[in-house]
């Protein structure tokens, strides 16, 4: 998690649900090649970045170590040095992964973190409307799958924005390149069709890990869920845009419900 650096809840004690819970984003501000340099416009509500840190350290060891590892996330790993890691960051130590940890223990870490949520990254709650849209056309799927986005906690869409970087980047590199020596690249052969079977059953998750029936599910919602993430992982960028007349729309709403908001946010800039 992190704190606000920008906390609305400074205003008094009618603070905007809204504002806190739609979080809205400049564009630039979702792009990771952004130069730091320049000036930032700053979002309506800007927070840090809500990524856990096992997350966000497991994602960047792969992508500087393992983009050419074949077979990630489906080779074995060492059930012994996973668990270690996994200790060390429940214990709260700051971890340094490097080259000299294996990327398929990473890989393995990060699968078992969204594994065992107490609460899957996708809440459940949502699980039967992000599965419905499956069936939909693909304009009319991206749509909802927007607006169903728009509805997770801060820190779920945080980490879900991460996540699908993460594996987009990954899938990126699935298939082998030549250099520029002319040296053939390896490929890591993870197509985002693989990417999304292995993680799906991990973010969208019907019952909590160990409750009964949790790992039984009908063919229909596990073909579902691989299509779902598929989308999630291909349109990722776009999806998590907030729109220019959504920002106008929702801020005419708050000039109507909470004006000291309005008045708050134009003061500050």
């Amino acid at each position: 998690g992190a704190m606000s650096v920008d906390s609305i809840t400074d205003l008094s004690d009618n603070t905007s649900k809204l504002l806190e819970a739609l979080q809205l984003s400049h564009p630039h501000e979702l792009d990771p090649r952004r130069n730091l340099g320049k000036k930032k416009t700053l979002s309506l509500n800007p927070i840090t970045w809500q990524v856990p840190r096992i997350v966000d350290r497991c994602c960047k060891h792969i992508e500087t170590h393992g983009l050419q590892t074949v077979g990630i996330f489906r080779v074995g790993s060492s059930k012994k040095r996973v668990q270690q890691l996994r200790e060390e960051f429940d214990r709260g130590l700051d971890v340094f992964l490097d080259e000299h940890q294996s990327v398929h223990d990473v890989a393995a870490l990060l699968k078992e973190f969204f594994r065992d949520m107490p609460d899957s990254l996708i809440p459940r709650e949502l699980y039967a409307a992000f599965l419905s849209t499956a069936s939909m056309e693909a304009s009319a799927q991206l749509a909802a799958l927007q607006l169903l986005l728009f509805l997770l906690p801060p820190c779920h869409s945080d980490t879900l924005h991460r996540l699908l970087r993460f594996l987009s980047e990954v899938a990126r590199h699935a298939e082998s390149s030549w250099g520029p020596d002319g040296q053939e690249i390896p490929g890591n052969k993870m197509t985002v069709s693989n990417l999304a079977t292995i993680f799906g059953p991990n973010i969208l998750q019907k019952e909590k890990p160990g409750e009964k029936d949790a790992g039984a599910m009908n063919f229909e919602d596990s073909t579902a869920i691989i299509l779902v993430l598929q989308r999630l992982i291909e349109h990722y960028q776009t999806l998590f845009m907030v729109s220019p007349e959504m920002q106008c729309d929702i801020l005419r709403r708050l000039f109507q419900t909470d004006p000291d908001v309005i008045d708050y946010l134009l003061r500050r800039k």
